[in-house]
């Protein structure tokens, strides 16, 4: 399975990133800019991104290579002025989530490293080390300080999402303010000085009080809200006794792998999966169907 977020169909053409010249000739009449409605994108009836002509934009500016198509066309987005409404940061809206839902794959792809770039540029006007304000530069791909000089890039936050297994049953837990009868898999931040297996068996045991041994990988998914990766595992529970954090999770419970794979193939159950763009939906997809 492709999860979502990912296959996208362009180019990043990092040596652009590098040689403004080159650069400069790409951002001709050709061009291409993503079509946004503060942070949610124009959708056509066929389910891909819409897009403008570079022509459209103010004088002076700013936007970030989001790659280059087939053709060699760049394709951009419009980074809008400090304090422009709607475009500050924002976690995800159910409007946005039917937006995505309805994208072809790997339109979302080039969506959210648009949206992620978006949001980063929004947070880190200021620099980090004396504070100053910062610039665009590589594209669209970095910022440097105006007075110090340093050099600031896009950061990725790892997240490991996983189930539990034992005896044929996965561990599905369900977080507050979750729409009704949904249940996912668990999930949380790596720690510094922490592996992938190690947050696998933390998170587990903070969250539901149940202990795993041997932890696999099983695929990753970028997730733009505002810039995680998704690292999705499958950790074998040495018990199925549930201790639950009520801070972390309102609900979790051992769900048979016979009605996994029936939930997720729309029949009724005991609960609502995640939705397919979701890493959690092709991790229980995997794991429903050995």
């Amino acid at each position: 399975m492709t999860p979502g977020f990912t296959g996208g169909t362009l180019d990043r053409a990092d040596a652009l990133r590098h040689d403004p010249a080159a650069l400069a000739a790409k951002l001709d009449g050709n061009a291409r800019v993503l079509a946004l409605d503060g942070l949610m994108p124009e959708v056509t009836a066929d389910g891909l991104l819409a897009w403008t002509s570079l022509a459209a934009l103010p004088e002076g500016a700013e936007t970030i290579l989001l790659g280059l198509d087939g053709a060699g066309r760049a394709h951009v987005v419009l980074v809008p002025p400090a304090g422009t409404e709607g475009t500050a940061p924002a976690m995800r809206s159910p409007a946005l989530m039917a937006v995505l839902a309805a994208l072809q794959p790997g339109e979302a792809a080039t969506y959210a490293a648009a949206r992620s770039l978006l949001d980063w540029h929004a947070r880190h006007r200021f620099c980090a080390r004396c504070g100053s304000t910062t610039h665009l530069f590589r594209a669209g791909w970095g910022r440097q300080c105006d007075a110090c000089g340093t050099e600031h890039f896009p950061r990725v936050d790892p997240v490991v999402i996983m189930i539990a297994e034992h005896d044929g049953r996965a561990l599905l837990g369900r977080g507050k303010g979750w729409p009704e009868g949904r249940y996912s898999a668990l999930a949380g931040f790596l720690e510094p000085a922490e592996s992938i297996e190690e947050a696998v068996a933390r998170e587990i045991h903070e969250e539901a009080g149940v202990r795993v041994g041997n932890v696999r990988y099983v695929a990753s998914q970028p997730w733009p809200f505002p810039s995680s990766l998704m690292i999705a595992c499958i950790g074998e529970a040495e018990d199925d006794a549930i201790t639950l954090d009520t801070n972390e999770l309102e609900d979790a419970m051992w769900v048979p792998r016979d009605m996994v794979r029936a939930v997720l193939a729309g029949e009724p159950g005991p609960f609502l999966p995640p939705p397919p763009y979701a890493i959690a939906h092709t991790l229980l997809t995997v794991w429903a169907n050995p």
